[in-house]
């Protein structure tokens, strides 16, 4: 097969992998029915980090692993073709760095050795039971990074833009924008307009990512990606080889236009580790010498580390383990009443070393409540989920979190299961309480209550108003055995600013220690 051919292949897979990951990352939302059809969780199933840093972290393996380990075969035989060829975040750094005109640079040793130090240190993290590997896993950073700045985004401009074709009611064009919008709505927007904390720093920094490619082409993949530094291990040995014939007149075309920096000189050497096989090196060798093929030397230039370095790396990963995890945490007894769980959390710990921050379970929650941690759970816990009821509440007959789930943080619980778990506790501040604190009639918390005996009853009161008169009222009350801690009360409540009732995690189905009142 001719050199253009195979270029024209690798293109041509990169755009269908990059139009499925992103067909599948709209296709995670409720389409008005509890059940998913095509997660992009499928993506991650794939991801052999992924898979290794949970099997080292919670001792057990993913739903995945196995489909991890088609990754793994193909690396093992064909070199980093996923880094060339299909994963979706490479080919929108390919996008990018086509708009960088400059010269490129040398790939410098220094340089690209720093992404198997982050390697070793996630991974040594791991193995002392510190999950963080998501953070810079490249389809975890992708799907968090659509879901909580950028899907928000493309959703507001786009409401924006029709809204105001429709506030101007441009004869036939108004009308026109309505039936595109009318497409969008059904097949590319959300139902709701999203918004998540922390959404401008988490876009910030994926545009930065990107960006990085206007300075050098693929500086991510060649310098930070430690999936790809993993994948790079594991091509070590690779079946397909590029040789380099002796027509070559060292002119230096193929380490010039070389995305990852694999080409040392042109006179044939290269890092095998580092090739991404686009094929780029081939198609434009003036003299043809470049060929990919089974035959050809065993594995170029090692990767270069330095065991200092590589020490220092795994040190540093297992020395986080403790700075991490020395402030207060429910491990020590004390548990933040604001940090609620989805429902199907696993316990604190055991749910810390599964989480991979992908994002998925805020993404399909259709309230908008689960939104990012900053420092509620620690920095251990850094953009994890929990559920903030005063701006989404937990849907009741909702199980969507636990299906997109990729590592079982969050247990894909059936309807009936997921009604039962409690996430937390409702209570009532009397002294904002309209009918405490005002003598006002008011039942709403009680009328949202969805539990089929009320964990919210009313209390009638007789009480006497400044002049003298006697009211009947209603007062809230809140059944400890019965909520569920969904938060809709705290959403629906109708006094502003901090509602009259509210949900802490106290009560929470997950935790024995985490009782309202604890009996000896």
């Amino acid at each position: 097969m001719k050199a253009h051919t195979l270029r024209a292949l690798r293109r041509l897979s990169q755009g269908i992998f990059l139009l499925l990951f992103l067909f599948l990352f709209i296709q995670t939302e409720s389409k008005g029915q509890d059940e998913l059809g095509y997660p992009v969780r499928i993506f991650l199933d794939f991801d052999p980090l992924i898979a290794l840093s949970t099997l080292f972290s919670a001792h057990s393996l993913v739903s995945g692993f196995f489909l991890s380990l088609i990754v793994v075969a193909l690396t093992v035989f064909l070199g980093r073709v996923f880094c060339g060829w299909i994963c979706p975040l490479g080919t929108l750094h390919n996008a990018v760095g086509y708009f960088n005109r400059r010269k490129p640079a040398q790939t410098r040793r220094s340089r690209h050795t720093l992404k198997y130090y982050i390697l070793f240190f996630l991974l040594a993290s791991s193995l002392f039971t510190v999950q963080v590997t998501g953070i810079m896993d490249p389809i975890s950073l992708l799907i968090r990074s659509l879901s909580v700045s950028v899907y928000p985004l493309v959703n507001y401009l786009a409401r924006a833009f029709f809204d105001t074709l429709y506030i101007l009611d441009i004869p036939v064009a108004t009308n026109v924008s309505e039936w595109v919008y009318a497409i969008l709505k059904k097949a590319v927007l959300s139902f709701d307009q999203p918004y998540f904390f922390q959404g401008i720093f988490m876009g910030a920094l994926f545009f930065l990512i990107l960006g990085l490619n206007l300075y050098e082409r693929r500086f991510w993949c060649k310098y930070l990606c430690p999936l790809g530094a993993l994948l790079g291990i594991l091509s070590r040995y690779a079946l397909l080889k590029r040789s380099v014939s002796e027509g070559c007149t060292a002119c230096g075309v193929c380490r010039r236009v070389c995305p990852s920096g694999a080409v040392i000189d042109g006179k044939g050497k290269w890092r095998g580790s580092e090739c991404l096989y686009c094929m780029d090196c081939d198609d434009l060798c003036p003299e043809g010498a470049i060929s990919f093929g089974w035959k050809g030397s065993r594995e170029g230039v090692p990767i270069d580390l330095s065991r200092r370095n590589v020490f220092l790396s795994l040190t540093a990963g297992v020395a986080a383990v403790p700075l991490l995890r020395i402030v207060p945490r429910s491990g020590g007894g004390l548990h933040n009443p604001a940090l609620i769980r989805p429902p199907g959390s696993l316990a604190e710990k055991e749910f810390l070393r599964r989480c991979v921050r992908c994002g998925e379970c805020m993404k399909v929650c259709i309230t908008n409540g689960l939104q990012p941690t900053l420092f509620e759970a620690g920095l251990e816990g850094l953009w994890t989920p929990r559920l903030v009821p005063k701006i989404g509440y937990c849907e009741f007959r909702c199980t969507l979190c636990g299906q997109v789930c990729p590592t079982g943080a969050i247990v894909n619980l059936t309807l009936p299961e997921k009604q039962r778990t409690k996430i937390g506790m409702a209570v009532i501040d009397t002294g904002r309480c309209l009918p405490y604190a005002y003598d006002t009639p008011c039942l709403v918390c009680e009328e949202m209550c969805p539990t089929p005996e009320k964990a919210i009853w009313l209390e009638e009161v007789t009480v006497r108003s400044r002049e003298g008169n006697e009211i009947i009222l209603k007062r809230p009350k809140v059944d400890a055995e019965r909520c569920v801690g969904c938060g809709i009360c705290e959403a629906r409540c109708p006094v502003r600013g901090r509602p009259a009732i509210y949900v802490i995690s106290t009560n929470e189905s997950r935790s024995e220690d985490n009782r309202f009142l604890l009996t000896p």
